[in-house]
């Protein structure tokens, strides 16, 4: 055995690997721009973009549209989830209701979210009621699917060994199905995060309105570096939905760590 003090860390390759694809991405643009192949006046250098995403960072105003922003993921996270889970396990668990409301669950959930922003901007007139609607509707599907997928796949056996020591479908629900579940229910949060987070700096571009990521984008706009920060500001949104899905995954391994889908 390999004493523990020369024990190393498994090397992650996949995580190495995303490192170097996105370097080779930035040096390919850097050349690109720099040998005259991409006109710097419609798509700035990328290391004009980095430096000018790195000053954001340290920008107060900036900072207070990602804070936000984030205030507004937050809570329409937290509302998703406290209606689409209820809702899934009903679904789920009640074959009468899901087969009554199977069609408006295929009807409802195929329209783009993004195309809904103008009509709920008719409906709400307070931007962040706008905000939590759409990201409640968007990030609703993954965790009410993945809720009543992860229903289907409770160990039968499990379900009647409770029933026979006399407990009633509640009891086996909250003791048998919910844990089983939750593996699948924590993915769904995690896919309905990044969808939170998209729809969130949406409604901020397509909307209007005075704070957030989206909000700071369209105003980068009207500046003399409107191209640079408007880029600039939109790595930022992406490296966020990166951290954010990171770290959910992160709190997924940790507590499912007894699940085979945890390490994936």
């Amino acid at each position: 055995m390999i004493p523990r003090l020369f024990s190393r860390r498994p090397f992650d390759s996949a995580l190495f690997c995303g490192f170097l694809g996105v370097a080779g991405l930035l040096l390919v643009a850097e050349a690109a721009g720099r040998l005259g192949l991409v006109s710097t006046v419609q798509f700035p250098l990328a290391s004009t973009v980095l430096v000018t995403a790195a000053g954001l960072a340290a920008d107060p105003e900036f900072l207070l549209d990602v804070g936000a922003t984030f205030a507004a993921w937050a809570l329409g996270l937290a509302l998703t989830v406290a209606l689409a889970v209820p809702a899934g396990l009903l679904l789920g668990s009640v074959p009468a209701v899901e087969r009554a409301l199977r069609p408006v669950i295929e009807f409802l959930r195929p329209i783009p979210s993004v195309a809904l922003i103008p009509l709920a901007a008719f409906v709400f007139t307070e931007r962040l009621d706008m905000k939590l609607a759409m990201i409640v509707y968007a990030a609703t599907w993954p965790i009410l699917i993945n809720t009543m997928y992860g229903l289907r796949e409770v160990d039968p056996v499990a379900k009647e060994t409770l029933r026979s020591f006399g407990f009633g479908r509640l009891a086996v629900l909250l003791r048998v199905s919910l844990p089983s579940t939750a593996p699948f229910i924590a993915t769904g949060v995690r896919v309905a995060a990044t969808i939170a987070l998209i729809l969130a700096i949406s409604t901020e571009l397509l909307a209007g309105g005075s704070d957030g990521i989206g909000a700071f984008i369209n105003l980068a706009g009207s500046s003399p570096d409107g191209l640079t920060l408007t880029v600039a500001a939109t790595v930022w949104a992406g490296l966020l939905g990166v951290a954010t899905n990171g770290a959910f995954v992160l709190a997924e391994r940790r507590v499912f760590h007894w699940h085979p889908g945890a390490s994936a």
